[in-house]
C-alpha cells in the first residue's frame, strides 16, 4: 500500500522504541505458548510448532526439524485427484532399500540384490530401473532371474592394487540401500491434500525447490517449503523475508495468539537487512550490537570484557543495555530530545 498523505494512524513518534516493543509483543504471548507438536493432516510425522518452531526460525536454523514442502499443479492438474495422485507418486522418491533386500558377503567380498517384485508393482518401479541404479556403483555385476550380485573390482593406485576389504563391500552396500531409484531427491512420503478452494495439492516431508520445479505438471511459482535457508538459496533474500513474516504469523495463529503484523515484519528486516538471514542471538544480532556493554549484557560476559580490554575497545554508549547499565537516560523517545530555551 502507498500512502501518499500523512495518516496519524500510520506515523510512529520520532525516537520510538520499536525494537523493545516488538520483542515485548512477541516475546510476551511467547510465553503462553505450549510446547505441544501438531499433526499435519496427511503427513505422518509431527512438525513443530508453537515455541520450538519460533526458536527454530530466530535462531535461523540450517534446516527445520521436520521439513515439508507444499506443491502446487498447474491449473490443467489440480482440479483431478487421479492426476495430482499420479505426480505425487512420481515426485516421491523411492530408495534401493524400498525395493530390494541387500546382503553382503563379506567371505567372498560380494553384495547381493534381491529385488522385491511386490514392493516394485506398489512404488512403480521396475528391474530394469533397479539395475541400472545398481550398475553405476560397478560394472562386474551378474543377474540371475530378480538378483543381482555384485563383485567390487579393485582400484589401482600409482601402480599397486589395493585389495577389496570387508569395509568396502560394507560401505558399498550401505551407498546401494541409499540410493533413488525413483523420484526427486529429497521429497519423500508425498501425500495429495485438498486445499480450502477445492484445489488439490500435494504435500511431502523434505525440501527440494528445484527438483520438484523441473516436473511438468508443478507450477513452480507456487512451489513452498518451510525450509527459509532452502526459499533464500533458490528465491533470494527478499523471499526469504517473506517466507520468515510468513512463518512465525503462521505459529502464532496456530495458537490463537494475534500479534499485529509490524512486529512480525521489524524482526524479519533485522534478520534479512544484511543481504544474509542471520540469527537473533550471540551468534547474529546480539553479538554485532556496537557497544561493549550491550554484547556483554547477553551472553558470554566474561569473553565480551576482556576482548574489550585486551584491544582497549571504546564504550561509545549508544545503545539502550549501555545506558542502563551505567544509570544514564535511554537514548529513545524523549531521552534523545533536546530543548533549547531563547534567551529573550
Amino acid at each position: 500500500m502507498m500512502v501518499t498523505k500523512k495518516d496519524p494512524k500510520i506515523l510512529i513518534p520520532t525516537y520510538e522504541a520499536v525494537g523493545v516493543i516488538a520483542a515485548q509483543s512477541i516475546g510476551e504471548p511467547g510465553t503462553q505458548m505450549t510446547m505441544r507438536t501438531f499433526h499435519y493432516a496427511g503427513v505422518a510425522e509431527h512438525v513443530p510448532t508453537g515455541l520450538p518452531r519460533l526458536i527454530e526460525i530466530v535462531d535461523a536454523k540450517k534446516e527445520p526439524k521436520k521439513p515439508i514442502i507444499d506443491i502446487y499443479l498447474k491449473k490443467s492438474y489440480s482440479r483431478s485427484q487421479a492426476e495430482v495422485e499420479k505426480v505425487a507418486k512420481e515426485l516421491g522418491s523411492v530408495f534401493v532399500s524400498d525395493v530390494a533386500i541387500i546382503a553382503d558377503d563379506l567371505e567372498n567380498r560380494s553384495l547381493k540384490i534381491e529385488f522385491n517384485e511386490k514392493d516394485g508393482r506398489a512404488l512403480g518401479v521396475t528391474f530394469s530401473m533397479l539395475k541400472k541404479v545398481v550398475e553405476e556403483f560397478s560394472d562386474n555385476t551378474r543377474v540371475s532371474g530378480n538378483k543381482i550380485t555384485i563383485k567390487p573390482k579393485a582400484s589401482r593406485k600409482k601402480d599397486k592394487e589395493n585389495p577389496i576389504t570387508a569395509k568396502h563391500v560394507r560401505r558399498m552396500a550401505n551407498k546401494i540401500k541409499d540410493s533413488i531409484v525413483k523420484g526427486v531427491k529429497g521429497i519423500h512420503r508425498a501425500v495429495v491434500v485438498r486445499s480450502e478452494s477445492g484445489e488439490y495439492f500435494i504435500r511431502a516431508s523434505g525440501f527440494n525447490i528445484l527438483g520438484a520445479s523441473e516436473h511438468p505438471a508443478v507450477d513452480p511459482s507456487r512451489v513452498y517449503t518451510n525450509n527459509i535457508k532452502e526459499i533464500e538459496r533458490v528465491y533470494g533474500i527478499e523471499a526469504a523475508r517473506n517466507a520468515i513474516i510468513k512463518e512465525i504469523n503462521d505459529v502464532m495463529e496456530m495458537q490463537r495468539l494475534y500479534v499485529d503484523i509490524r512486529h512480525i515484519t521489524l524482526i524479519a528486516d533485522a534478520m534479512t537487512y544484511s543481504g544474509d538471514i542471520k540469527s537473533i542471538g550471540r551468534h547474529g544480532l546480539s553479538g554485532e550490537k556496537v557497544g561493549v556493554l550491550g554484547r556483554a549484557a547477553f551472553e558470554e560476559t566474561v569473553k565480551h570484557l576482556i576482548a574489550a580490554g585486551s584491544t582497549a575497545e571504546e564504550e561509545l554508549l549508544v545503545g539502550v543495555t549501555e545506558n542502563i547499565i551505567v544509570g544514564q537516560t535511554v537514548p529513545v523517545g524523549t531521552g534523545k530530545i533536546k530543548l533549547v530555551m531563547k534567551n529573550k
